[in-house]
């Protein structure tokens, strides 16, 4: 079966870092595995419209991934590429699987693939050769004569060892960016990679679409695709994109002593997602230090304790966090710190005590996000109680540009976008900061990129805003409940951080 793989460009008011999406690396992989022909069309780094390569190749099936920002091109994308040669289109996500009736009600979108799309697209694809009947397959909503039906969920992949390689080899890997392009300097191929499945925590900002049990691969799986990544597909830079790498600390360290002992410590890695400050302490920084880990996030979230416990639910002390920063920087391990400003239950005072506590940190990146409450987040719901939206578009969910999505009773958005950008600038202009940067080769290196980006921070941006209740492409949020297992994660850090 020819089979045809899409990520939607993402219409973002900042540069970002581009690298391909892991989750149709995997289901590549897995179809490749099956003897299907795969063809990845990534529209990040493809100028050809989907449209005019879909009537070339003649796809029978076809896969769009879409995160919230990017579902109403996804939609696009299904028409264009059925109007052009009648493929079986389905959708797939985080988007599509909190909301599957929202994308099946589109005429082009024949199917939604729920969770972990394995197993599902697996098992799609052969009742779709056979002919057989789709009812059965668990994981999967669509449409038939008219109604939309959705089959039971699929339970998680326990067996995260299990999963072939992802098949980068069907990217075109050149074109892609550094992992943090806007830290350091481009010097040849980069890969992430995914060492486990899962998050045990439940944050408030956090669509609850992943299984709460986290699933770690085993450190000799790990180091497998490390290796091929290295040696096979000429990896010059790894970043590890789990929600929470060091969840199992014996794991980590395992990890650590096999990219030791299989000298693969000379490439250098990061952490871009995050790790738990509370579980993260010298001697596991250290020896990632020693194993090649060059930078480690963590996510803060707020410089506020009261906000973090009853708002963030993030189970975290800001004593931990002060800690585990400092182990990092003992280790001589640069890092990152995620805040977020505009939480619901923020003040004026509470954002102050954030960008204090970032500068009193002085990671060498520090990420400022604008609360945003994506569908599936306990973040919407307490906006939706007690709040009020001021988007009714999902291409506005985007969380780096600085605007504020929603307004709670005594803080509006105007003061949350002023204090986004005061953020920026009480942290990145202090004169220590300022004389690290000058005094840095990559400063002047990538010069124009940063006038660039810091104009995108700096000045507000006075596009349209819509006003009042969210309009039509949210109401289909107020029922609906979340299932499955999301392939990326809507969260600071997940696909676009400033870097």
């Amino acid at each position: 079966m020819r089979v045809m793989l899409v990520n939607p460009r993402s219409k973002l008011p900042v540069d970002q870092r581009t690298s391909p999406p892991l989750g149709l690396a995997y289901l590549a992989a897995a179809s490749a595995a099956r003897g299907d022909e795969v063809m990845v069309h990534d529209m990040e780094v493809e100028s050809e419209p989907p449209g005019r390569v879909a009537r070339e190749f003649k796809p029978d099936l076809t896969g769009i991934t879409a995160i919230t920002v990017q579902v109403k091109k996804a939609w696009e994308i299904a028409a264009e590429i059925q109007e052009a040669c009648g493929s079986f289109v389905v959708l797939g996500g985080m988007h599509p699987t909190l909301l599957p009736d929202e994308s099946l009600e589109q005429e082009h979108v024949d199917a939604v693939v729920r969770g972990e799309g394995e197993a599902t697209w697996l098992e799609l694809c052969e009742r779709l050769e056979s002919g057989a009947s789709l009812h059965g397959v668990v994981g999967l909503s669509f449409r038939e004569e008219g109604c939309v039906v959705h089959n039971p969920d699929r339970p998680p992949i326990l067996d995260v060892d299990s999963l072939p390689y992802p098949a980068y080899e069907l990217f075109k890997m050149e074109r892609y960016t550094n992992l943090q392009p806007h830290v350091d300097e481009h010097k040849g191929k980069s890969f992430s990679l995914l060492t486990a499945r899962g998050c045990p925590y439940r944050c408030s900002y956090c669509p609850h679409v992943f299984p709460r049990r986290w699933r770690g691969r085993s450190p000799e799986s790990v180091i497998g695709e490390w290796k091929h990544l290295v040696e096979d597909l000429g990896a010059r830079e790894i970043g590890i994109l789990d929600d929470s790498f060091n969840v199992n600390r014996q794991r980590v360290a395992d990890i650590c002593h096999l990219l030791i002992k299989e000298k693969l410590d000379h490439i250098p890695w990061i952490v871009i997602n995050g790790m738990r400050a509370n579980v993260a302490d010298y001697e596991m920084l250290r020896l990632m230090k020693e194993a090649g880990c060059k930078r480690v996030a963590f996510g803060v979230e707020s410089g506020n304790q009261d906000v973090l416990d009853r708002v963030v639910g993030k189970h975290l002390k800001l004593e931990q966090v002060s800690e585990a920063f400092a182990a990092a920087k003992r280790a001589r391990l640069e890092s990152i710190g995620f805040f977020i400003l505009g939480l619901p239950g923020d003040t004026e005072g509470t954002m102050d005590e954030t960008i204090d506590f970032a500068c009193k940190l002085n990671p060498e990146v520090a990420n400022f996000f604008v609360a945003t409450p994506f569908p599936g987040t306990h973040m919407y719901e307490i906006i939706r109680q007690g709040g009020r939206l001021l988007t009714d578009s999902w291409d506005d969910f985007f969380i780096l540009d600085g605007r504020a999505r929603f307004e709670m009773d005594g803080l509006t958005a105007g003061v949350v976008e002023g204090k986004w950008r005061e953020a920026y600038r009480r942290f990145y202009f202090r004169p220590s900061r300022l004389a690290k940067m000058a005094a840095s080769k990559h400063t002047w290196l990538n010069l124009p990129g940063l006038v660039r980006l810091g104009f995108q921070i700096m000045i507000p941006n006075r596009g349209p805003r819509s006003e009042g209740a969210a309009g039509k492409d949210m109401v289909a949020i107020a029922g609906a409940s979340p299932v499955g297992a999301g392939e990326e994660l809507e969260r600071p850090g997940a696909k676009v951080i400033l870097q």
